[in-house]
């Protein structure tokens, strides 16, 4: 038992400096090619930490244990579990972090236009994907159809975040990288070749890191006597989210609330497209308990960020409602 939660352990270190290295590399490279905060963290911050999360399912479907139906159950549990922690839990830490400096009923002001595009395309497609639930995998065309569409709707995102990008810079809502380089501490210059090095790196580390955590999951399942599925469902989001949590942070304290918020709702579209489609293909993707619950908290949440985007910003008090929810979830899902 110990050997195995030292090697989770081990591999969420990996993960983590992994999802640092290739965030700092993002900054610096939507600095260079003169993008808008809401590009840098919707697109880019979002896409790379939320690597790891990704990185998991894909590898456990494809490459994970030699049981199949682990390696669905790890899949699914990976791929409907992130936006459930991002949406619930890394909200609410957001606001805990700021809760003492702008208390609970000061405001969130990330820049609105792509907040609430991001919102908008995250509860289209993750209802998609809950519908996709109740198609039956004998009708693969279908089922075809729909991982199509939802991969359709990451493209039709890209292509409006970055339309909207150029009037955003012009507003004021440029990126600026805060740290140096990690490659340039070294003692390399800051160039277009250094920046994709880094970035390189940080992929190479997060595949590392994510293969070792798909086989340190499956053991733990074992000896505790809990279904892949629900640990996965729990432990996975709770590590692998951590660059997201832990980068918004960071950013909501320094004030910079559109790459903090940006960073979450942008790793939520992601996620809630691409990994689906993957999903609804290659597993069962069927509508048991666990993942029903978990997809309509994930839902209501999204729903109330949404239902809080005003002009002035969101209340504190609001984003920690989404907490309350993810108690909810918890106390639904073990009490069964």
């Amino acid at each position: 038992m110990a050997t195995l939660l030292l090697e989770l352990v081990l591999m969420l270190v990996v993960i983590l400096v992994a999802a640092e290295i290739f965030t700092n590399a993002l900054e610096h490279l939507g600095e260079r090619l003169k993008i808008s905060e809401g590009v840098t963290g919707s697109l880019f911050a979002a896409v790379g930490t939320a690597l790891p999360e990704t990185l998991v399912p894909v590898l456990a479907i494809f490459a994970g244990t030699t049981n199949a139906q682990v390696n669905e159950e790890i899949g699914v549990g990976a791929i409907l579990g992130a936006p459930l922690m991002l949406s619930t839990l890394s909200t609410c830490l957001m606001a805990v972090a700021i809760l003492r400096r702008r208390g609970v009923s000061g405001l969130v002001v990330p820049e609105r236009s792509g907040f609430v595009r991001d919102l908008n395309f995250f509860l289209l497609a993750f209802t998609l994907a809950a519908i996709a639930m109740y198609i039956p995998p004998e009708a693969r065309y279908l089922r075809g159809a729909l991982s199509f569409g939802l991969v359709l709707t990451y493209f039709v995102y890209i292509l409006m975040t970055l339309h909207a990008s150029e009037k955003l810079v012009q507003d004021g809502h440029g990126t600026e990288a805060d740290e140096k380089m990690l490659l340039s501490r070294l003692g390399l210059p800051t160039t277009m070749l250094t920046i994709l090095l880094q970035l390189t790196l940080g992929l190479v580390l997060l595949v590392m890191g994510a293969k070792g955590f798909i086989h340190g999951i499956e053991g733990v399942s074992h000896l505790l006597g809990i279904s892949v599925l629900l640990l996965s469902l729990l432990i996975i989001p709770i590590a692998t989210e951590l660059p997201e949590k832990v980068n918004s942070i960071l950013w909501i304290r320094r004030g910079k609330d559109t790459l903090a918020f940006g960073n979450i709702t942008g790793a939520m579209v992601f996620q809630g497209t691409l990994l689906p489609a993957i999903g609804i293909m290659l597993t069962p993707w069927e509508p048991r308990i666990e993942v029903l619950t978990g997809v309509v908290i994930t839902l209501l949440a999204a729903g109330w960020l949404r239902l809080q985007a005003r002009a002035h910003g969101l209340p504190v008090w609001a984003l920690l409602c989404n907490g309350v929810l993810y108690v909810t979830y918890l106390t639904i899902t073990l009490a069964g």
